[in-house]
């Protein structure tokens, strides 16, 4: 079975973790593809190569050919932008053999616009942090504040405001904002897997103790009982399936949503290492295995420390591969 990982970018771990994964259920290939020569994670992939970017017309017809010349079974999108896309051209990978782990456009739409979020989690009982119409605050309004954009990712363009002056000037700054009430609380990300007919298999909570970018650095796992059945539970609402990313704030077991990313996030190999390895969990489905629930079993208290790493090519050694 072969498996391709499309914008690989910085991605090393998650390539490793196929690898991993294939190597223990019989073998099997890790194509990494990229629009940039530059992006590590292709090097350490067993094949890679450059493609175009996802919203050229030429990016469809290409990943399709790729797949039948390389026998690839399963395609793992990782880059936000690139979901939609494949939820929508996902029954022309089907037709050939491919299946992507990539949820209903429906769903996507939900997660990747946090207007919809919020009012999603609203309708169906689940907590956000309390959010402010921006015409009709309140006399009273307690600051902090945390002003966010609709669409956006890693962190982009969010602020906390401590009056009404910085509130004004972050209105200005932040594209379509949402204002919501900062909470001081743990922040969270769940690691959740959940089967093909969006059956949940594993959740692993962890608390983001530092970020860069938006991105997980040191964390550790976090056993939470009210974690795993209202991430359980919002997941089977949503409808999700494969790898997700849930972000959220647990204060005295009070659990307040933040965003679902639906794809593997840049912290998910601490949950790997805990004890839940998703790309194997991939890997098994698609043989035909049935994956029994294992909700909790996993490593409390496992830290992770993230560093990098370098790599060293000779301009010659540099392998600017365009696939054709």
């Amino acid at each position: 079975m072969n498996v391709l990982i499309t914008s690989a970018s910085r991605k090393a771990s998650l390539v490793k973790a196929f690898q991993q994964a294939l190597t223990e259920e019989g073998g099997g290939k890790v194509v990494a593809v990229d629009t940039s020569p530059l992006s590590p994670a292709l090097y350490l992939a067993d094949e890679h190569f450059l493609v175009p970017p996802s919203q050229k017309p030429g990016f469809l017809g290409t990943i399709l050919q790729l797949c039948e010349q390389l026998d690839i079974k399963l395609v793992i999108p990782t880059r936000d932008e690139e979901l939609p896309f494949f939820a929508e051209h996902k029954g022309k990978f089907a037709k050939i053999g491919v299946f992507v782990m990539v949820s209903e456009p429906a769903t996507l739409e939900i997660c990747q616009d946090k207007m919809l979020f919020v009012e999603f989690c609203k309708e169906n009982g689940f907590a956000t942090p309390k959010r402010y119409e921006s015409e009709n605050l309140p006399d009273r309004i307690v600051f902090p504040l945390f002003v966010k954009p609709r669409r956006g990712k890693g962190g982009r363009h969010t602020l906390c405001v401590n009056s009404i002056e910085e509130l004004d000037s972050a209105l200005k700054q932040v594209p379509e904002a949402i204002i919501q009430e900062f909470i001081k609380a743990p922040e969270c990300t769940i690691d959740l897997f959940s089967d093909f007919s969006e059956k949940v298999i594993s959740v692993v909570p962890r608390e983001r103790i530092q970020t860069f970018g938006g991105e997980s650095f040191v964390g550790k796992t976090v056993f939470s009982s009210v974690l795993f059945r209202e991430a359980a539970r919002l997941a089977t609402k949503l409808g999700l399936i494969g790898h997700n990313t849930i972000q959220c704030f647990l204060e005295n077991d009070d659990v307040k949503f933040i965003e679902v990313n639906p794809r593997f996030g840049g912290g998910a190999h601490l949950g790997f290492a805990a004890g839940a390895p998703t790309p194997l969990f991939l890997v098994k489905l698609l043989k035909g295995e049935i994956l029994k629930p294992m909700i909790g079993k996993f490593k409390d208290n496992y830290f992770m420390l993230r560093y990098t790493e370098d790599l060293f090519f000779d301009l010659e050694l540099l392998e600017y591969r365009v696939f054709k």
